[in-house]
Protein backbone atom coordinates (compact mmCIF):
# COMPACT_ATOMS: atom_id res chain seq x y z
CA UNK A 1 0.00 0.00 0.00
CA UNK A 2 2.98 2.30 0.45
CA UNK A 3 3.35 2.29 -3.33
CA UNK A 4 -0.15 3.75 -3.62
CA UNK A 5 0.68 6.50 -1.11
CA UNK A 6 3.85 7.43 -3.00
CA UNK A 7 1.94 7.43 -6.29
CA UNK A 8 -0.68 9.77 -4.87
CA UNK A 9 2.09 12.05 -3.53
CA UNK A 10 3.74 12.22 -6.93
CA UNK A 11 0.42 12.94 -8.63
CA UNK A 12 0.04 15.95 -6.29
CA UNK A 13 3.41 17.31 -7.42
CA UNK A 14 2.48 16.73 -11.05
CA UNK A 15 -0.87 18.51 -10.59
CA UNK A 16 0.88 21.42 -8.87
CA UNK A 17 3.23 21.80 -11.83
CA UNK A 18 0.42 21.64 -14.36
CA UNK A 19 -1.74 24.19 -12.55
CA UNK A 20 1.03 26.71 -11.87
CA UNK A 21 3.05 26.54 -15.09
CA UNK A 22 1.70 25.34 -18.42
CA UNK A 23 5.00 26.20 -20.13
CA UNK A 24 7.14 24.24 -17.70
CA UNK A 25 4.67 21.35 -17.76
CA UNK A 26 4.93 21.22 -21.55
CA UNK A 27 8.72 21.11 -21.37
CA UNK A 28 8.62 18.28 -18.83
CA UNK A 29 6.46 16.23 -21.19
CA UNK A 30 9.31 16.42 -23.70
CA UNK A 31 11.70 14.74 -21.29
CA UNK A 32 12.05 10.95 -21.34
CA UNK A 33 9.20 9.37 -19.36
CA UNK A 34 11.62 8.16 -16.68
CA UNK A 35 12.64 11.76 -15.88
CA UNK A 36 9.22 13.40 -15.65
CA UNK A 37 8.12 12.32 -12.17
CA UNK A 38 11.29 13.42 -10.34
CA UNK A 39 11.23 16.80 -12.10
CA UNK A 40 7.56 17.24 -11.18
CA UNK A 41 8.56 16.43 -7.60
CA UNK A 42 11.25 19.10 -7.56
CA UNK A 43 8.99 21.71 -9.13
CA UNK A 44 6.16 20.98 -6.69
CA UNK A 45 8.46 21.58 -3.74
CA UNK A 46 9.91 24.76 -5.23
CA UNK A 47 6.48 26.09 -6.19
CA UNK A 48 4.95 25.58 -2.75
CA UNK A 49 7.90 27.27 -1.04
CA UNK A 50 7.78 30.20 -3.44
CA UNK A 51 4.04 30.60 -2.90
CA UNK A 52 4.57 31.09 0.82
CA UNK A 53 6.80 34.13 0.35
CA UNK A 54 5.07 35.58 -2.71
CA UNK A 55 1.34 35.23 -2.16
CA UNK A 56 0.40 34.33 1.42
CA UNK A 57 0.13 38.00 2.44
CA UNK A 58 -2.78 37.45 4.83
CA UNK A 59 -0.80 35.00 6.93
CA UNK A 60 2.42 34.90 8.97
CA UNK A 61 4.70 34.04 6.09
CA UNK A 62 7.83 33.79 8.24
CA UNK A 63 6.18 31.24 10.52
CA UNK A 64 4.79 29.26 7.59
CA UNK A 65 8.17 29.17 5.83
CA UNK A 66 9.94 28.15 9.04
CA UNK A 67 7.50 25.29 9.57
CA UNK A 68 7.66 24.18 5.93
CA UNK A 69 11.46 24.18 6.10
CA UNK A 70 11.35 22.12 9.30
CA UNK A 71 8.98 19.64 7.69
CA UNK A 72 11.20 19.41 4.59
CA UNK A 73 14.29 18.41 6.57
CA UNK A 74 12.22 16.01 8.68
CA UNK A 75 10.87 14.39 5.50
CA UNK A 76 14.36 13.97 4.07
CA UNK A 77 15.70 12.54 7.31
CA UNK A 78 12.84 10.12 7.97
CA UNK A 79 12.20 9.34 4.29
CA UNK A 80 8.46 9.91 4.68
CA UNK A 81 6.00 12.77 5.04
CA UNK A 82 2.22 13.08 5.26
CA UNK A 83 2.59 16.23 3.17
CA UNK A 84 2.41 14.73 -0.35
CA UNK A 85 4.56 17.47 -1.90
CA UNK A 86 7.33 16.90 0.63
CA UNK A 87 6.98 13.14 0.44
CA UNK A 88 7.48 13.12 -3.31
CA UNK A 89 10.37 15.58 -3.02
CA UNK A 90 12.23 13.58 -0.38
CA UNK A 91 11.91 10.47 -2.54
CA UNK A 92 13.60 12.30 -5.40
CA UNK A 93 16.33 13.66 -3.10
CA UNK A 94 17.17 10.13 -1.99
CA UNK A 95 16.71 8.43 -5.37
CA UNK A 96 19.21 10.76 -7.07
CA UNK A 97 21.44 11.60 -4.08
CA UNK A 98 20.70 15.31 -4.39
CA UNK A 99 23.02 17.36 -2.18
CA UNK A 100 20.98 18.76 0.73
CA UNK A 101 23.15 21.89 0.59
CA UNK A 102 21.17 22.83 -2.52
CA UNK A 103 17.97 22.66 -0.48
CA UNK A 104 19.60 24.85 2.18
CA UNK A 105 20.65 27.41 -0.44
CA UNK A 106 17.14 27.48 -1.86
CA UNK A 107 15.56 28.10 1.54
CA UNK A 108 18.09 30.84 2.25
CA UNK A 109 16.98 32.74 -0.85
CA UNK A 110 13.32 32.26 0.02
CA UNK A 111 13.98 33.61 3.51
CA UNK A 112 15.56 36.70 1.95
CA UNK A 113 12.31 37.36 0.11
CA UNK A 114 10.54 37.79 3.43
CA UNK A 115 12.39 40.94 4.46
CA UNK A 116 15.07 42.00 1.99
CA UNK A 117 14.03 44.52 -0.67
CA UNK A 118 17.35 45.60 -2.23
CA UNK A 119 20.55 43.75 -3.04
CA UNK A 120 24.21 44.56 -3.50
CA UNK A 121 26.19 42.46 -6.01
CA UNK A 122 27.13 39.77 -3.50
CA UNK A 123 23.58 39.47 -2.20
CA UNK A 124 22.21 39.39 -5.74
CA UNK A 125 24.54 36.55 -6.70
CA UNK A 126 23.67 34.62 -3.54
CA UNK A 127 19.97 35.06 -4.15
CA UNK A 128 20.18 33.86 -7.75
CA UNK A 129 22.28 30.87 -6.73
CA UNK A 130 19.76 29.72 -4.14
CA UNK A 131 16.55 30.58 -5.96
CA UNK A 132 17.51 29.41 -9.45
CA UNK A 133 20.95 27.85 -9.89
CA UNK A 134 20.45 25.43 -6.98
CA UNK A 135 17.14 24.30 -8.49
CA UNK A 136 18.83 23.77 -11.85
CA UNK A 137 21.46 21.65 -10.14
CA UNK A 138 18.78 19.54 -8.44
CA UNK A 139 17.38 18.82 -11.89
CA UNK A 140 20.86 18.08 -13.22
CA UNK A 141 21.25 15.37 -10.56
CA UNK A 142 18.17 13.73 -12.08
CA UNK A 143 19.36 14.17 -15.66
CA UNK A 144 22.81 12.70 -14.93
CA UNK A 145 21.38 9.88 -12.80
CA UNK A 146 24.55 9.05 -10.87
CA UNK A 147 27.07 10.12 -13.52
CA UNK A 148 29.28 12.26 -11.27
CA UNK A 149 31.74 13.12 -14.04
CA UNK A 150 28.95 14.28 -16.31
CA UNK A 151 27.37 16.28 -13.49
CA UNK A 152 30.56 18.19 -12.75
CA UNK A 153 31.12 18.85 -16.44
CA UNK A 154 27.62 20.24 -16.95
CA UNK A 155 27.32 22.03 -13.60
CA UNK A 156 28.45 25.52 -14.80
CA UNK A 157 26.04 25.43 -17.74
CA UNK A 158 23.15 24.31 -15.55
CA UNK A 159 23.84 27.21 -13.21
CA UNK A 160 24.01 29.62 -16.15
CA UNK A 161 20.66 28.41 -17.47
CA UNK A 162 19.02 28.79 -14.07
CA UNK A 163 20.50 32.26 -13.70
CA UNK A 164 19.28 33.32 -17.17
CA UNK A 165 15.76 32.10 -16.44
CA UNK A 166 15.67 33.91 -13.10
CA UNK A 167 17.00 37.20 -14.46
CA UNK A 168 14.41 37.12 -17.24
CA UNK A 169 11.75 36.49 -14.60
CA UNK A 170 13.02 39.58 -12.76
CA UNK A 171 12.63 41.69 -15.91
CA UNK A 172 9.25 40.21 -16.79
CA UNK A 173 7.91 40.71 -13.24
CA UNK A 174 9.27 44.20 -12.51
CA UNK A 175 5.80 45.63 -11.96
CA UNK A 176 4.75 42.97 -9.43
CA UNK A 177 8.12 42.80 -7.66
CA UNK A 178 8.76 46.54 -7.46
CA UNK A 179 5.27 47.95 -6.97
CA UNK A 180 3.49 45.16 -5.11
CA UNK A 181 6.27 43.37 -3.21
CA UNK A 182 8.76 46.26 -2.93
CA UNK A 183 11.64 44.14 -4.24
CA UNK A 184 14.53 45.25 -6.44
CA UNK A 185 16.82 42.33 -7.23
CA UNK A 186 19.23 43.96 -9.70
CA UNK A 187 22.01 45.66 -7.70
CA UNK A 188 22.32 49.42 -8.06
CA UNK A 189 19.19 49.70 -10.20
CA UNK A 190 16.57 52.36 -9.50
CA UNK A 191 13.41 51.49 -11.42
CA UNK A 192 12.23 55.06 -10.97
CA UNK A 193 15.01 55.90 -13.41
CA UNK A 194 15.03 52.78 -15.59
CA UNK A 195 16.73 53.89 -18.81
CA UNK A 196 17.42 51.95 -22.04
CA UNK A 197 21.15 51.95 -21.15
CA UNK A 198 20.50 50.37 -17.76
CA UNK A 199 18.18 47.81 -19.34
CA UNK A 200 20.84 46.89 -21.88
CA UNK A 201 23.41 46.27 -19.13
CA UNK A 202 21.10 43.67 -17.65
CA UNK A 203 20.39 42.15 -21.08
CA UNK A 204 24.11 41.84 -21.89
CA UNK A 205 24.60 39.87 -18.69
CA UNK A 206 21.71 37.55 -19.55
CA UNK A 207 23.10 36.94 -23.04
CA UNK A 208 26.34 35.67 -21.49
CA UNK A 209 24.35 33.26 -19.32
CA UNK A 210 22.43 31.99 -22.35
CA UNK A 211 25.65 31.39 -24.29
CA UNK A 212 27.17 29.42 -21.42
CA UNK A 213 23.95 27.48 -20.89
CA UNK A 214 23.67 26.42 -24.53
CA UNK A 215 27.09 24.76 -24.43
CA UNK A 216 25.80 22.49 -21.69
CA UNK A 217 22.41 21.79 -23.26
CA UNK A 218 23.96 20.25 -26.36
CA UNK A 219 25.97 17.90 -24.10
CA UNK A 220 23.04 16.76 -21.95
CA UNK A 221 22.05 13.09 -21.90
CA UNK A 222 19.63 12.28 -24.72
CA UNK A 223 16.76 11.64 -22.30
CA UNK A 224 16.93 15.23 -21.04
CA UNK A 225 18.20 17.24 -23.99
CA UNK A 226 14.98 17.93 -25.91
CA UNK A 227 12.91 19.05 -22.93
CA UNK A 228 15.62 21.36 -21.61
CA UNK A 229 16.24 22.73 -25.11
CA UNK A 230 12.57 23.64 -25.51
CA UNK A 231 12.55 25.42 -22.12
CA UNK A 232 15.68 27.26 -23.24
CA UNK A 233 14.07 28.30 -26.54
CA UNK A 234 10.93 29.44 -24.75
CA UNK A 235 12.89 31.70 -22.41
CA UNK A 236 15.06 32.88 -25.28
CA UNK A 237 11.91 33.96 -27.14
CA UNK A 238 10.65 35.71 -24.03
CA UNK A 239 14.03 37.42 -23.70
CA UNK A 240 13.93 38.64 -27.31
CA UNK A 241 10.50 40.13 -26.70
CA UNK A 242 11.74 41.84 -23.54
CA UNK A 243 14.74 43.26 -25.42
CA UNK A 244 12.41 44.87 -27.96
CA UNK A 245 10.24 46.40 -25.23
CA UNK A 246 10.91 49.89 -23.94
CA UNK A 247 11.65 50.25 -20.20
CA UNK A 248 8.29 51.94 -19.58
CA UNK A 249 6.46 48.95 -21.01
CA UNK A 250 8.21 46.55 -18.63
CA UNK A 251 7.38 48.80 -15.70
CA UNK A 252 3.68 48.72 -16.54
CA UNK A 253 3.04 45.35 -18.16
CA UNK A 254 4.05 41.72 -17.85
CA UNK A 255 5.54 40.47 -21.12
CA UNK A 256 4.06 37.16 -22.26
CA UNK A 257 4.49 34.66 -25.07
CA UNK A 258 1.11 33.84 -26.73
CA UNK A 259 0.06 30.19 -27.02
CA UNK A 260 0.47 30.09 -30.81
CA UNK A 261 4.09 31.25 -30.41
CA UNK A 262 4.70 28.55 -27.80
CA UNK A 263 3.37 25.96 -30.24
CA UNK A 264 5.68 27.29 -32.96
CA UNK A 265 8.66 27.07 -30.59
CA UNK A 266 7.79 23.44 -29.92
CA UNK A 267 7.47 22.54 -33.61
CA UNK A 268 10.74 24.21 -34.56
CA UNK A 269 12.56 22.59 -31.64
CA UNK A 270 11.10 19.22 -32.61
CA UNK A 271 12.35 19.59 -36.16
CA UNK A 272 15.83 20.53 -34.98
CA UNK A 273 15.80 17.53 -32.65
CA UNK A 274 14.84 15.13 -35.45
CA UNK A 275 17.59 16.54 -37.64
CA UNK A 276 20.00 16.51 -34.69
CA UNK A 277 20.96 20.17 -35.26
CA UNK A 278 20.68 21.63 -31.77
Amino acid sequence: MMHLFHTVSEECSKLTTQKYSTSFSSAILLLHASLRTPIYNIYGFVRFTDEIVDTFHEFDKAALLKEFKKQTYAAIESKISLNPILNSFQRTVHAYNIDVKLVEAFFYSMELDLNKSKYDLKGYQEYIYGSAEAVGLMCLYVFCNGDKTGFEKLKPSAQALGAAFQKINFLRDIKADFEELNRTYFPGIDFRNFTPAVKKQIEDDIEKDFANAYQGIIQLPVKAKFGVYVAYKYYLSLFKKIKKAKPDLLLNNRVRIPNYSKALIFMRAGLRSQLNIF
